[in-house]
């Protein structure tokens, strides 16, 4: 018996590809971010919010992009 990735492969229904630069990107990213947000901390606590920035540094640039535009 043929599992279901393999009838949809030979259907020609499977369209995965892997691209795996986007995960690069915001690796890259999130650790400048993190280096960042750590360096400047005052304290434990503040490099432990540091770290939670530098996880959601994608939506900070986005507010920030969008405010700057007036949108």
């Amino acid at each position: 018996m043929k599992k279901k990735t393999e009838e949809s492969m030979e259907k020609g229904l499977c369209n995965h590809h892997n691209n795996h630069s986007g995960n690069a990107i915001y690796s890259l990213g999130f650790i400048g971010a993190a280096v960042y947000y750590i360096s400047n901390a005052a304290g434990f606590w503040m490099g432990v919010l540091g770290v939670l920035k530098a996880i959601f540094w994608p939506a900070f640039l986005v507010y920030g992009l969008l405010k700057s535009l007036g949108l």
